[in-house]
């Protein structure tokens, strides 16, 4: 392999800055860097050296480490240089060991080397990935546990039974003309409804997952002057939103992220719906209503202190299909009953009071409900990638058509057929039966330098 390089660290300006080198040609270029050709650094130990150009004039002072395969990160020679974080250094010294015969490396090829070399499982490498763009320390938490191996061990179990139920039909086709004893088929149908318990358990965390990792999209909407820019700030902690006692002062979407109990949100106030009297007002009002399309949840605030009014009414009846929670604010004040042709039965309502933050614990708890989405500190593993979720479920319904068959005695090449492909696909989720341009994929959504 050739050797690549990048910047490890983020962009911009900063304290320090990390440029990291894997190949086998990674000490040759560090020494070409330090000026120094018998250059020979302890493995894993930092030296602070001068980094100079091909002219001799320095570059800056850095810190060096140097990691000798297979024990780095990429299981290949690496070396790091922790420089001062100024972009003019760190173009500086890419520029150089570029000279010096190292290439640009693609997004994710350092963590795609450290697979390649079994450093990690592809289930790992992804949950790199993951952790480097968590939104929440729950979303960091999954993350962790992934990269530590954790969803590789929960899948072995599975896999173990599952190769063991292969063998035991395999060496069943070896003699035809006896059927499966009695014990034999007992066992294999108590294997197979195992793992697929186990993989269907496993598949169902991933609408909680999904939520953790990509977060949840909530929707203020209601008519002008019910409260939503002051509940909209309430719900964030801070004063984004302009609130004032004039009906219409919000007059476009504002769309703000933040976390609710370990649960990326990301909140947006919206324009009053109501008549519009000019032209911004109307732009408004469509923004509105494209932002209430794409919501996950909708939050229909209304004023809680006075009867509804018919933009109330058209609201509800507009949003009946849509996962909603009516929030009734202004509870501080004088509350009226909503009439019964208002709301449907099974409708959540929560009543709260933006002036006073009372009902925001139950409005909080509401919003994570329908999702079924836990405390973040007490949750095991979550599915949390498309890609774990799809494989599982392929697995899952080729496992299930093979109990069947296997229910109804068909042959064992029929039943055989559903298992081989099951394993197939949890063996894609690690990385085992990946296929090389399913590879290039996956690791081209990974940043440039890990």
């Amino acid at each position: 392999m050739d050797t690549i390089v990048a910047v490890a660290t983020g962009t911009g300006r900063s304290a320090i800055g990390v440029i990291r080198l894997s190949g086998p040609a990674s000490l040759t270029i560090l020494r070409r860097l330090v000026n120094e050709e018998d250059f020979t650094p302890a493995p894993r130990y930092a030296v602070l050296k001068e980094i100079f150009r091909e002219s001799g004039d320095p570059v800056d002072s850095a810190v060096v480490t140097y990691f000798e395969g297979p024990h780095s990160f990429t299981g290949e020679n690496v070396a790091e240089i922790s420089c001062h974080g100024s972009p003019v250094i760190l173009r500086s010294i890419l520029d150089l060991t570029q000279l010096f015969g190292a290439r640009l490396a693609g997004p994710g090829e350092f963590s795609l080397r450290a697979f390649q070399h079994g450093k990690m499982n592809l289930s790992q490498a992804e949950a790199v990935r993951d952790l480097i763009a968590a939104q929440s320390e729950a979303a960091a938490l999954q993350a962790a546990r992934q990269l530590k191996g954790e969803l590789s061990v929960a899948l072995k179990s599975s896999k173990e039974k599952l190769i063991q139920v292969i063998v035991k039909l395999e060496s069943a086709l070896e003699f035809v003309e006896d059927d499966l004893p009695d014990v034999d088929y007992a066992n294999v149908r108590t294997l197979l409804a195992q793992v697929i318990g186990s993989i269907e358990t496993m598949a169902a965390t991933y609408s909680a997952g999904r939520m953790l990792r990509e977060g949840l999209s909530v929707t203020l909407a209601g008519r002008p002057n019910v409260g939503k820019s002051s509940l909209f700030n309430k719900l964030l902690g801070m004063d984004r939103a302009i609130v004032t006692d004039i009906a219409g002062t919000t007059r476009d979407t504002i769309t703000q992220e933040f976390t609710l109990r370990g649960l990326p949100i990301s909140l947006t106030d919206t324009a009053g719906i109501r008549s519009a009297g000019d032209r911004i007002e109307e732009f408004g009002v469509e923004r509105t209503q494209r932002a209430m399309v794409d919501a996950d949840l909708l939050l229909v605030v209304l004023d809680g202190s006075t009867e509804l009014e018919a933009e109330d009414f058209a609201i509800l009846s507009d949003t009946q299909t849509a996962k909603r929670i009516v929030v009734l604010n202004k509870s501080d004040l004088v509350k009226s009953e909503i009439t019964p042709e208002g709301l449907e039965e099974n409708c959540k309502v929560v009543h709260v009071s933006a002036l006073t933050s009372e009902g925001l614990d139950e409005l909080s708890t509401a919003i994570l409900e329908p999702f079924g989405v836990v405390d973040s500190e007490s949750v095991g593993l979550l599915i949390t990638d498309s890609r774990h979720h799809d494989l599982l479920r392929r697995a899952e319904a080729s496992l299930l058509d093979s109990f069947t068959s296997f229910e109804e005695k068909q042959s064992e090449e029929l039943v055989l057929v559903g298992l081989h492909n099951a394993l197939k696909y949890l063996g894609e989720i690690t990385g085992e039966t990946t296929a090389d341009e399913i590879l290039g994929q996956i690791f081209s959504t990974f940043c440039i330098g890990k």
